[in-house]
């Protein structure tokens, strides 16, 4: 599985700015609001699901976004969602509870995680997002990030949560 070093790295190859802050494990959200409050952009809450069929799911939101997971599945398409275990994230997406993030993607490169991105974030000009793990926060501007997620082969598909729809559904896999 990558580390932090293997995507600071990637993203420099990609020629990808990012600033990385160190901070204190923050495990939830609604922890760590004086670091938030000091690093600029939109700050994420991200969700490791697994669907009743099996299929994994990442959700990338913005931290004070309201998900109604009794009604996602509707949205997105899957069966019924439920978290993931703690052993499966590992496997999935090298990381651990606390530590979930959309850089986890980089440890997917089979595709076994679809990915669903806030429509907040989607526009959002600043992202940011644990580097793998939960003592840093690293922030990247929307482009950065989409070139990430080209280089990782990914194409999120785009829910507007306060409206549970589906902005775009661009991901054919």
């Amino acid at each position: 599985m990558k580390t932090r070093a293997d995507l600071l790295a990637l993203l420099d190859s990609l020629g990808v700015e990012h600033t990385s802050h160190e901070h204190p494990a923050v495990f939830r959200v609604g922890e760590g609001e004086e670091v938030k409050a000091a690093i600029p952009g939109a700050h994420t809450k991200n969700l490791f699901l697994k669907d009743a069929k099996g299929q994994l799911w990442l959700i990338s939101a913005a931290d004070r976004t309201v998900i109604d997971l009794k009604r996602l599945h509707q949205v997105i398409g899957s069966a019924r969602l439920s978290f993931g275990s703690a052993e499966l994230m590992e496997d999935a997406l090298g990381v651990t509870p606390g530590s979930v993030t959309a850089f986890a993607l980089i440890n997917d490169p089979a595709h076994q995680v679809r990915f669903v991105l806030d429509r907040t974030l989607a526009e959002a000009e600043r992202l940011n997002f644990h580097p793998l793990t939960n003592t840093a926060t690293t922030g990247v501007s929307q482009t950065a990030f989409r070139k990430f997620l080209a280089a990782m082969g990914v194409t999120p598909l785009v829910v507007d949560f306060a409206a549970m729809a589906v902005i775009e559904n661009v991901d054919e896999r």
